[in-house]
């Protein structure tokens, strides 16, 4: 893969090496570091809005809860799914 350049200001240059240091990172890792959490935290609001429209969906919890038998009950929660 070719490297590329970005222009940034000097603060947000030395954020970057200031962070990156701290991880023991090149500011170039770093980046890629941060890029990779960066999609996974999109991927994980995606799935997590997927999610919840799906359980507000009428009887999908009771559907689910009836399929596996619900959470294991603990004290002082509900038996449901959700």
């Amino acid at each position: 893969m070719a490297d590329t350049t970005v222009k940034i200001d000097d603060t947000t240059r030395d954020a970057l090496r200031d962070l990156a240091a701290g991880e023991g990172l090149s500011v170039k890792d770093y980046l890629a570091k941060v890029a990779e959490e960066k999609k996974r935290e999109r991927a994980l609001r995606t799935a997590t809005a997927s999610f919840r429209r799906v359980i507000n969906e009428p009887g999908i919890v009771d559907a689910f809860d009836s399929e596996f038998g619900g959470l294991a009950k603990a004290k002082g929660s509900t038996p449901q799914a959700a």
